[in-house]
Parts: C-alpha cells; structure tokens; sequence
C-alpha cells in the first residue's frame, strides 16, 4: 500500500511563514526595528531612550504628587493609558525581536521536505514560543512586563508597580547601565563578602539572643537579635536595641571591628572596580573619536622614534592614536599630551575595534621587537590589505622578511643614523642643508604633490608645467604603473593617475601649488 504525505506549503501556517521569510521588506522592517531597540550604533536609539527615560521619570513624579493633591483627569488619563500603552507597545517588540517564530516553521518545513516526513507544525511552534518563554523569563522582560501592570490597578497596591518602571532606567540610562556592569564584574569578591556578612550577623544575633533574651527588655525574638547585629555590623547604630551585658557588649565589639574591615573590604573593592572602569570608558571613548576621521595613524609602540615623530609633525586631535602594551609607555604618554591606551597590536581583535575598512588608515610599527611589529602587519592585512602600514626593522638583513609580510614601506633608523653621521663628517655643507629642509630650519621644503583622478596635472607631460614660475623645483616621479622613482624625468613623461610629484620650495609656493592642481582636495586623498 502507497502512503501519501500532505505537502506542507499546503499548510496555512507554513504558506505564511514562507511568505514573512522571503519578504525582504519584512526582514528589514525587523531588523531595523531591533536595531532601534538594541543597537547603541543606531543615530536614532539616543531618541527612544530619551522618550521612555521621560514617561518613566513622569510616570513617578505623579505617583508622589498624587498622594496628597488630587491629579487631574488629564494627568491621569496620560499615566494610565498613553505611558502605559507604550511601554506595552514596546515590551511587544522586545518579545518580536528577540527570535524568529518564521525561522523555525521554516525549518521544520525544510527538514520535513527533504526526510520526506509528516510536517509537525506544533512541534516547530513549541520551538519558537519556548524561546519567546526564555525571553519573557529574563529580568528584563519581567520588570517591563511589571512596568505595564500599573495600567490595570483597580486596586490602589497595584500603583506601587510604578516604581518597577524605574528599574527599566537600568536599561536605558547609559551610566547606571554601567554602575551595574561595574558590580557585576566583581560579584565574586562581593559575594563572598555577602556570604562572609551573613555569617557574622547570624553568629553574633544568635549570640546576644541565648545571653540576653531573658533579661532585656527589647529583645523579644530572635529577629531582634538579627535586626541588632545587622546594624551594628554595618556601623549605623540606631540605638532601639543594645546589649546590657558584659559578654554582650564584648560581642558588640567584635561585630564592630568584623564591620568595619569587611567596609573597607568592600569599598577597596569597589572603588578599583570604577577605576578599572573608568580607564576602560577613556579608552573606549578615544577610539570612538578616532573611528569618526576619514583618515588616522595607529601608532603601535611609544618609543623614541615616536616621539622624534610627534616633534616634527604635530597631529591634530583624533588623528592618531598610540597602543603599547607596556602601561608605564602609555602613562608617559598621556604625560606628554598624546591619547594612548594600553593594547597588544599584534593581537586581531585590537586592530578590528577600529574603523579600517571605512577610513584610509595607516599603521605604523614602531616597536623595537621585529616579531611583534611583522605579527601587526599581518593583523592589518589581514583586515583590510589596503592599509599602508610602515614598519621600523633593527637590521637591513630582516628587511626582506618586512616586505614578504606585506609592509609598504621599512625604516632603518639605525642605517640611517650611520649615514647621517657619515654625511655630517664628510660633506657638513650637505648635512648641514639636508638636516635644514627636513627638520624645517631653512627656507626649502621638500613634499609630495598626488595626482589625483581630478587633478589638473592629470595627462600632462612634465615639459608643459613651468615649475619655475611657482618658484619649485621638481625632483622627480613616482610611477604607480611599476612603482619607480624617476629622478629629474624627461619632459616627455605623461602623468597618469596615482603618480606622485616631488617638488622642493618655500611652504607658499608648495602650498599654492597644490590647492592650484587639486583644488585642495590632496589632503582629503
């Protein structure tokens, strides 16, 4: 006997979930609308945020009003249903977007379609809804559902319920977000000081109860006794209840002193757990500010090199920024007026918290460790192989190994120092010019001209410009086709997209000259 299966795009519910599932104005309407609930990125969260912190601050503020003024119908008209009715609407869209009730009907169709099976809609029903019982189970969901509740109070208790509606600032209050992430970070250390609290206020309350309960008059039951031990243990002291006992008073001391240290205890503990979080914000913020630039240096390694850098060529403000793994560098240069943080650059995850792919970027290594500055390169590559990273190598011999990594340009500074030295020993009139245009003591200046897609200089042979009426003098070419410096090129060299021009003159005349091919647009470039 032949068995014949229903076909299950048959089924209604599967016909539309077919349906939602191959929407793309459907998936996207979702995502955005989970995006505007969850993503800090989203410009217009700020805005939502702000809406819900005002109903809930409103919502109190009329609580406490009411309780001896009459409020108005209006007033309250507006806490009932319209603050009431949003928070609905938003605790919806919380349990829409917290999974996809289409994605596993759909799942369960496609595995069913391909076994050849019965379709079992319930059994993809359950699936989903068990998701959506997980969601509605997280404290979160449970003090938006209790914010809501307050709209149906026929009974006067119920208005209590509002002060639910202040523990949703948890979620939407960025600081106290933070206030709670930082105490949470270190709930090992404070539950054990909890534990540890519990344990001295039982001991001691249990204590005074057996010494004292027959004989002092403010101690009925054992609760008073734990009421007693609790506020002695925490130094506040009201005073109700006392020990009138010498081996009571001898317990009081010592819950004392057990008070005061587990205080201590608790506010070191704290208060390295806000430090700790305050350097994390600082950092987090810097680099923020940097991802907002179109362009930025990655300056990885705070040595001299980078501080010889920092002297001749002042960055402006979120144009850089400096990672070294090694804290006493990064406070030096803090120190020193520079934002730094401490980060290992090697590392994928540290060069992927910064915008790479959407800012022209250029990394450079300038670590005395050669594994270290090859491991970043690679990372950076990895990423985006556009990033242009420079790299400073110990030795000439490991230069090689720079390029196969994927490094645009090496530095010897030792080589070069040599060379220099030899420069000045040798030719001191040379040295003497040379230090003076690069180190910007004399009237020449030495810089790169781009041409660009919109340049004027683009298809221009090099005879046909009159450097010398802008007062330059062009040293050469560098060809993008083979990646060739052509010193003193023929005036018959065609210049094409991407070359650049070396040109030497007064800081006038090179600028002049660039806003006059570009437009200005050279440093955008």
């Amino acid at each position: 006997m032949k068995l014949t299966r229903r076909d299950p795009s048959s089924h209604p519910i599967v016909r539309w979930a077919l349906k939602l599932h191959n929407s793309r104005r459907y998936r996207r309407f979702k995502s955005s609308i989970r995006s505007l609930l969850n993503d800090s990125e989203n410009p217009w969260k700020k805005y939502v945020d702000l809406t819900i912190i005002f109903l809930i601050v409103s919502s109190v503020l009329i609580l406490i009003y009411e309780v001896k003024n009459p409020v108005p119908e209006w007033i309250d008209f507006y806490d009932i249903y319209i603050v009431s009715f949003i928070f609905l609407v938003e605790y919806l869209l919380r349990l829409w977007v917290s999974s996809d009730l289409t994605e596993d009907l759909v799942a369960e169709y496609e595995e069913a379609s391909f076994v050849g099976r019965e379709f079992q809609v319930w059994r993809a029903l359950g699936r989903g809804l068990k998701k959506k019982l997980a969601y509605m189970l997280t404290p979160g969901a449970i003090i938006d559902l209790l914010a809501i509740l307050p709209a149906y109070r026929e009974l006067r208790v119920l208005r209590l319920l509002i002060l639910f509606r202040v523990l949703k600032l948890l979620r939407y209050a960025r600081s106290i977000n933070q206030f709670v992430e930082v105490l949470s970070d270190k709930r090992f250390e404070l539950l054990t000081l909890l534990i540890l609290l519990a344990f001295v206020m039982a001991t001691g309350g249990i204590a005074l109860y057996v010494l004292e309960e027959t004989h002092n008059p403010n101690i009925h039951n054992i609760f008073d006794a734990l009421y007693w031990s609790l506020v002695t243990i925490t130094t506040v002291g009201y005073g109700d209840i006392s020990p009138i006992s010498v081996p009571g008073r001898i317990i009081a001391m010592l819950i004392i002193l057990f008070g005061i240290a587990m205080i201590s205890f608790a506010t070191s503990v704290i208060v390295s757990a806000f430090s700790e979080k305050l350097i994390q914000l600082k950092e987090e913020r810097i680099v923020d500010e940097v991802n907002k630039s179109e362009r930025f240096l990655i300056i990885c390694g705070y040595g001299q090199l980078t501080k010889m850098f920092f002297r001749q060529q002042p960055l402006q403000e979120h144009d850089y920024i400096i990672l070294d793994k090694d804290p006493a560098r990064v406070q030096e240069a803090i120190h020193d007026g520079y934002d730094a943080i401490v980060d290992d650059a090697s590392r994928h995850e540290t060069l992927a918290r910064f915008n790479l792919k959407g800012a022209k970027v250029t990394v450079l290594c300038m670590s005395h460790d050669d594994v270290e500055n090859i491991y970043i390169t690679l990372n950076a590559k990895s990423i985006d192989p556009t990033i242009r990273v420079i790299a400073r190598a110990s030795s000439p011999q490991i230069a090689p190994k720079y390029e196969r990594a994927g490094v645009d340009h090496v530095l010897l500074p030792d080589e070069m120092a040599s060379t220099l030295m030899s420069v000045a020993i040798l030719r001191p009139i040379m040295y003497r010019a040379i230090s003076g245009i690069f180190m910007g003591k004399s009237v020449a200046r030495l810089d790169e001209i781009p041409v660009l897609p919109y340049s004027r200089l683009l298809g221009l042979a090099i005879g046909s410009i009159d450097f010398h009426s802008y007062k330059l003098v062009l040293i050469g070419v560098q060809r993008k086709e083979d990646g060739r410096f052509h010193f003193n090129p023929e005036p018959e060299l065609i210049l094409e997209r991407g070359d650049i021009l070396l040109v030497m003159g007064h800081r006038m005349s090179v600028d002049y000259f660039r806003e006059l091919s570009c437009g200005g647009e050279c440093e955008m470039a």
